[in-house]
């Protein structure tokens, strides 16, 4: 990952502050997250000043205070992980990637603060590091073993399996469900229920020859679980925004000001602001956020 962070970073010149340099060791670890916790954290108004200045501009300067004040979120991130074999700097790297992915794609003008969007973006990149360097043999290697990956611990919870070791009744169920092959299903399974013995071997020189994984208890859910709820969340996220652009300008931003902002404004404040009565706000208010409702819940249905 030697050159990965600074390969992610295309939009920032000061390379010094978010190229990671040297977190390769431990003391360069160390150093390189003392660094970005010393970035001041952006208010609103800056996040969306900076923000818009990349997205219309693609102000260099911009995008670098955008992206390095939420190099301390990529780190943070990327501890929630460590105990699943990965080197910690291999998980900020991925998880700058996945920062650089959400700068490219972000929208000031769609209402949601970067750090919530740029989340989605951190973890999928990290998810796909840990997905890719979980077994010696790639976890997915077809779409339907992709498919039964991330739906796995789903369907076993739709259908009452409670067995890890899944019998061939067991394993036809969710072929069924997942309207994908009985083969795909056992071999996921077995492989997504144990780790190879690579991932046992110290991550150190120690003395002693222990060894991190057969010495901390993970008391996490299992990585599948892990993948499957992101996923959810991301597709709740892309629905959200997709059918909150459908609604009227207006009705879009009493929705937003109202139950997406923080802090929400007040009814008063709208009333002003749109020369209508408080009465009449909460009501656009309440008809935007059924129709939403409504929107979502029909697509995830259908």
């Amino acid at each position: 990952m030697k050159k990965q962070i600074k390969n992610a970073l295309p939009a920032v010149t000061n390379t010094s502050i978010v190229a990671a340099r040297g977190v390769s060791d431990e003391n360069g670890l160390a150093q390189y997250i003392q660094t970005v916790q010393k970035i001041p954290v952006l208010s609103a108004e800056q996040e969306y000043e900076y923000a818009t200045n990349w997205v219309k501009t693609h102000d260099a300067i911009a995008a670098e205070k955008l992206v390095a004040s939420h190099l301390r979120l990529v780190v943070s991130v990327a501890y929630d992980f460590k105990n699943y074999g990965i080197p910690v700097a291999d998980l900020i790297a991925s998880g700058n990637m996945g920062l650089m992915q959400a700068l490219q794609k972000f929208d000031p003008e769609k209402g949601f603060r970067f750090s919530t969007y740029a989340m989605f973006w951190i973890r999928a990149e990290i998810y796909e590091t840990i997905l890719n360097n979980w077994s010696i043999v790639k976890i997915g290697t077809s779409a339907n073993q992709k498919r039964v990956f991330f739906n796995l611990a789903r369907a076993k919870r739709a259908l009452g399996i409670m067995d890890n070791n899944l019998n061939d009744d067991q394993t036809k169920q969710i072929a069924n469900y997942l309207s994908v092959p009985e083969s795909d299903v056992s071999r996921m399974a077995r492989r997504v229920n144990a780790r190879d013995v690579s991932l046992n071997t110290p991550m150190r020189d120690d003395t002693d020859g222990r060894d991190i994984l057969s010495n901390m208890a993970d008391e996490r859910d299992s990585i599948e679980e892990n993948v499957e709820r992101m996923e959810f969340r991301r597709r709740g996220y892309e629905m959200l925004r997709r059918h909150l652009a459908e609604l009227p300008e207006r009705d879009r931003e009493i929705l937003r000001a109202r139950r997406l902002a923080e802090p929400a404004q007040t009814l008063e404040a709208l009333a002003k602001k749109y020369g209508i009565s408080r009465e009449r706000v909460r009501q656009i208010e309440e008809r935007a956020y059924n129709k939403l409702r409504d929107a979502i819940l029909q697509e995830s249905q259908g």
